[in-house]
């Protein structure tokens, strides 16, 4: 079935692309072999970056999972446990790269909303004894993903984290969208990042850029993160091309994100009220919008392919789930449609 108009495109912030800033920034770029420490785009991204989480040092790699992995990779050792909310996206839709590279365990901790307690981590980690590995890494997912883009506090996150450095855990932020978190709390970002070891965020999802994540840490963690990524394949030479457009999207792309999460608050009130639709509204904090389908009428595969009928494409996210995910890509007019579309469906 042929795919029509992007701008219906509600499936995810990683549809969106380049702006033409950033195309002009990536064909004037100046570039040199990053592997040798010699490509100035790249340097220049990494400074940025870690000036904006206000971290001693960043490193630019391909993606949000490779930059999970490499901090699993450098804060552990073969054997070790590492706790996370049951439904993280480290442990969900990361192909299992900490258990098949890593060589760790998960320990997976109920969440409410995809946020842990203090309390929670506590009683998850259990005493020393022969029998159980080391537990050694605590990663939390701010924004949350398939709790439907919720947000950690900085209280939060500085609660949990104070609990696992107790128990001598590091810390780190699957942060793919941690600047939507911080725009929707109104909070600087590196507020919510400052009480982690290292923290992920993507370039790639609501900022823009074609490709791209930051890992961001101490120095002496980057030092040993970098030699993780080459081993990984992640050594990109003349990358300052594509670095570029993460540039722009640092200097020009966060503050824009309000306007994703007001077009999904808006979208999120309009369906609540749509027969056989669910809108938990208290959730709804970011661009992210989970619609439960009511199981007398049908399933979330039925409703995404009878929008993609429509010409809006959407994403199951459960069998009785649908998402919406807002983005620069989309506007008040596409949302209108995206209504529409699912008045007429389910009325019809």
């Amino acid at each position: 079935m042929e795919l029509l108009n992007k701008s219906f495109d509600f499936r995810s912030d990683t549809v969106t692309v380049p702006t033409q800033e950033m195309r002009e920034a990536m064909y004037t770029a100046e570039v040199g072999d990053d592997v040798l420490g010699e490509d100035p785009t790249i340097q220049r991204l990494e400074r940025l970056a870690a000036e904006k989480v206000g971290k001693e040092a960043a490193l630019f790699v391909t993606s949000g999972t490779q930059g999970n992995l490499i901090a699993v990779l450098t804060h552990t050792k073969r054997g070790d446990e590492v706790l996370m909310e049951s439904e993280a996206h480290i442990y969900y839709y990361e192909v299992g790269g900490m258990a098949a590279l890593g060589g760790v365990i998960p320990r997976l901790i109920p969440g409410s909303a995809g946020i842990i307690t203090p309390d929670a981590l506590r009683k998850a980690l259990r005493v020393e004894n022969i029998h159980y590995p080391t537990p050694s890494l605590l990663c939390i997912e701010n924004t949350h993903n398939r709790a439907g883009g919720t947000i950690w506090s900085p209280e939060q996150v500085k609660a949990v984290a104070e609990v696992a450095h107790e128990r001598g855990l590091m810390v780190h932020m699957d942060g793919a969208r941690v600047f939507n978190a911080a725009i929707a709390q109104n909070c600087d970002v590196s507020e919510l990042v400052a009480p982690v070891d290292s923290v992920m965020f993507c370039l790639s999802k609501g900022l823009g850029a074609p490709v791209g994540s930051i890992l961001a840490g101490s120095k002496e963690f980057i030092r040993q993160a970098r030699k993780c990524r080459k081993m990984l394949g992640g050594g990109m030479r003349q990358a300052g091309v594509i670095a570029a457009a993460g540039v722009v999207a640092l200097e020009r792309m966060t503050e824009r994100l309000v306007d994703d999460h007001a077009l999904a608050w808006k979208i999120g009130q309009a369906i609540s009220v749509i027969p056989h639709l669910k809108v938990d509204l208290e959730r709804l904090k970011t661009n992210i919008v989970l619609v439960e389908v009511d199981s007398a009428w049908g399933t979330a595969d039925k409703l995404v392919e009878a929008l993609q009928m429509a010409e809006v494409l959407a994403a199951g996210s459960g069998p009785q789930t649908v998402r919406f995910v807002t983005h620069k890509d989309v506007g008040e007019l596409d949302g209108l449609k995206l209504v529409e579309t699912l008045t007429r469906i389910m009325r019809g």
